[in-house]
């Protein structure tokens, strides 16, 4: 028998995002938004994060892209701590944030540059 798609995506999550964020998200769940986590471990991290097309550090990074282009400066700072998981560096980062200001737009890009600085100084990495 084949592990569940959700607890295969809490598997997934916790290794990207690790115990702690899980935790906390975890124990702030409530009625309100119980089905939205489990659609959320279900979809994103049980199906899409835990595919083998691309690697891990391959989606790190292209969801950085993602994020940093629609502004999501939260969710973008997340998946800048996770990198530390998912065996994507600060150079990796900066590449992909090149590709940001080409394609989505200086401003965009200018602040997930500094979204990630911020969070790189958080973390105590030198950049």
């Amino acid at each position: 028998m084949s592990e569940d798609r959700y607890q295969r995506g809490m598997r997934t999550r916790r290794a990207v995002l690790g115990d702690v964020h899980v935790d906390k998200a975890e124990a702030g769940k409530n009625g309100f938004d119980a089905e939205f986590q489990k659609f959320i471990a279900e979809g994103a991290w049980g199906t899409v994060w835990a595919g083998d097309a691309i690697t891990r550090r391959e989606r790190s990074l292209v969801t950085i892209a993602l994020l940093a282009a629609l502004g999501h400066h939260e969710e973008l700072a997340m998946h800048i701590r996770a990198s530390r998981n998912t065996g994507a560096t600060v150079a990796d980062i900066r590449e992909v944030l090149l590709h940001v200001a080409v394609y989505a737009g200086v401003p965009a890009a200018n602040r997930a540059f500094a979204t990630a600085k911020q969070t790189f100084a958080e973390l105590n990495i030198e950049v």
